[in-house]
């Protein structure tokens, strides 16, 4: 991955993550939009980083490897302007709305 889009990649941002799927011998690839909740371990080998989507009214996160292969590429789509914390797992418990206001500042 770039160093570029490393740096952009805080919490708060909205990315879309594409992902290789492998199906039998078909190889495709597929999208996961959402914020960034965290980012743990800064640029080591297994430095990883938490996307959260609402998908048909529930909450999914996945956690991405930085350096996984499988990671076609990455996509941001907005980043945070005032974000004081490193964790964002307080919005977890927010509605879609709620976690705009919260993510304006």
């Amino acid at each position: 991955m770039d160093a570029a889009i490393l740096e952009k990649i805080k919490p708060g941002a909205k990315v879309r993550v594409w992902e290789r799927i492998k199906e039998k011998e078909k190889e495709r690839q597929s999208a996961f939009e959402g914020i960034v909740l965290a980012r743990k371990h800064g640029k080591q080998a297994g430095a990883t980083f938490t996307v959260r989507a609402t998908l048909s009214d529930v909450g999914v996160e996945k956690v991405f490897p930085i350096h996984s292969p499988m990671i076609a590429k990455v996509d941001i789509i907005t980043s945070p302007k005032k974000i004081h914390r490193s964790k964002l797992y307080y919005l977890r418990g927010f509605s879609a709305k709620k976690t705009r206001e919260r993510l304006k500042g």
